[in-house]
């Protein structure tokens, strides 16, 4: 509502991560499209890759899909498409497997908060199409149980930076921590 002491309000951007890997085929592209749909306009995900592979893993295609997740505009793509000054802006880089993470990172626009998430490639599996689809499941799985946490921060940790660094890496550690626990 707007008066003659108010300013109309200018539409807030999306918060947005960028989820990088080294190939941006599986985990990352799945990390994109759950950010995006789980983020339900306040959060974007996008993702890149140091050394894409071209095209999504079909198997991460399917996984989606078969959940309702639009896969409509995913595409394997370098991360310096990111690193450019007219790139959209990033609040948040995520690394998710452990080649990319000890890789050096382009400069990001606008300095944003970076945090290292790592999950087992699942497009390393072998096996029959059910055993395949299981390791996506895990994977997919393990990103949400970071992903869920992330969305759910307050609006103040999203624009401070150095507090949304902390709670990124906070969220990534207790996952992993979880994890490690419940396989042992």
């Amino acid at each position: 509502m707007t008066g003659p002491d108010t300013m109309p309000e200018t539409p807030r951007r999306p918060f947005q991560v960028l989820v990088l890997c080294t190939a941006n085929s599986a985990r990352s592209i799945l990390a994109e499209a759950l950010i995006t749909h789980h983020g339900m306009g306040r959060v974007r995900g996008f993702s890149a890759g140091s050394h894409p592979r071209g095209v999504p893993n079909p198997a991460a295609l399917a996984h989606l899909a078969a959940r309702g997740i639009a896969t409509d505009g995913l595409a394997s793509k370098g991360w310096e498409a990111f690193a450019t000054p007219d790139a959209p802006r990033m609040d948040l880089v995520v690394t998710v497997c452990d080649a990319a993470a000890g890789e050096t990172c382009p400069v990001w626009p606008g300095a944003p908060a970076t945090a290292h998430w790592g999950i087992p490639d699942p497009a390393a599996a072998t096996g029959d199409a059910a055993q395949v689809a299981a390791a996506f499941e895990r994977a997919a799985a393990r990103l949400l149980l970071r992903i869920g946490p992330l969305l759910g921060l307050a609006d103040a940790i999203w624009r401070d930076p150095a507090a949304l660094q902390a709670a990124a890496r906070r969220i990534g550690a207790e996952a992993a921590a979880d994890e490690t626990s419940q396989a042992a």
